[in-house]
């Protein structure tokens, strides 16, 4: 009996797990500390350098950013970036998407793009640059370029998520006889999705790139690749840096506003579904 009364005591001892101890800050501020390490490491490459004209400091940095966002001219730039770049990315997307439903549909279709895409791939971004800039104008080079990034990627990965759909599902859906918006609705689109959001997200960052490198090179008015060459010719090296500040934090903030666009998308489309298929439409 007592070996029995000392085993129930054990067994009704409650396990206690170590608790992890709160940190000082949340998941979406843990970034900070990093950020002030850096700040930290660059101002001792900047007491190392000795020399602004090689490196300036984040103080330097931090004043000319100022100084420039005072300015109208500094907003207009932006936008006017952010406005080719952008439409560029959405060209992209649409005839991206497109042409990766005609070639999955149209065999031959799909042997007659696929060299251009490989040769689209393979083809350095600064050739198309030079090649734009013969053709046609400062402002339609960006369009361009970022258009011929985007293409590829969105068109593959598409493709892909068309092909990989699942072959029960799509039987189910002929013998239920469901319309073609149903179809589309309730098989294509769930397929396609995380293949088309991984290469709207990774197209984004890239084009950005190869938008603000166009602009460099084709220097159309009010770009921020424009203002990236002037402050290399006049050797303006905090300009420089606070303008590459701006592309890096612009390329982040558009990349996690089509993250949350992404995530509005998919629960509405949820909500939709199931209306519908509570309605029975």
């Amino acid at each position: 009996m007592v070996g029995w009364n000392q085993r129930n005591k054990t067994e009704n001892k409650q396990v206690v797990l170590p608790q992890r101890k709160p940190t000082c800050l949340p998941g979406s501020l843990s970034w900070i500390p990093i950020l002030i390490v850096w700040i930290f490491i660059w101002q001792c490459a900047y007491w190392v350098v000795g020399k602004d004209l090689l490196l300036a400091s984040p103080l330097q940095v931090i004043r000319t950013l100022f100084r420039e966002a005072v300015q109208l001219e500094f907003w207009l730039t932006t936008a006017y970036s952010i406005l080719r770049i952008q439409a560029g990315f959405i060209l992209g997307i649409i005839i991206g998407s497109l042409l990766a439903v005609l070639t999955v549909r149209i065999i031959w279709l799909d042997r007659f793009f696929h060299p251009l895409i490989s040769t689209i791939r393979a083809t350095p971004i600064a050739s198309f640059i030079i090649l734009a800039l013969v053709w046609m104008t400062h402002d339609r080079v960006v369009v361009f370029i970022v258009f011929l990034m985007v293409l590829p990627i969105v068109w593959g990965n598409v493709s892909e998520g068309i092909r990989k759909t699942d072959s029960q599902l799509l039987e189910m859906a002929k013998v239920f006889r469901l319309r073609k918006r149903e179809l589309i609705r309730a098989v294509y689109l769930p397929s396609i999705a995380p293949f088309f959001t991984v290469a709207a997200t990774t197209s984004l960052g890239l084009g950005w790139k190869a938008g603000i490198a166009a602009e460099v090179l084709s220097r159309p008015s009010f770009s921020l690749g424009g203002r990236l060459y002037d402050s290399k010719i006049y050797l303006e090296t905090a300009e420089l840096l606070a303008y590459t500040a701006v592309v890096i934090v612009l390329s982040i903030l558009l990349e996690r506003l089509l993250q949350i666009l992404f995530r509005w998308t998919e629960r509405y489309f949820r909500m939709q579904w199931m209306t519908h298929g509570k309605t029975g439409d």
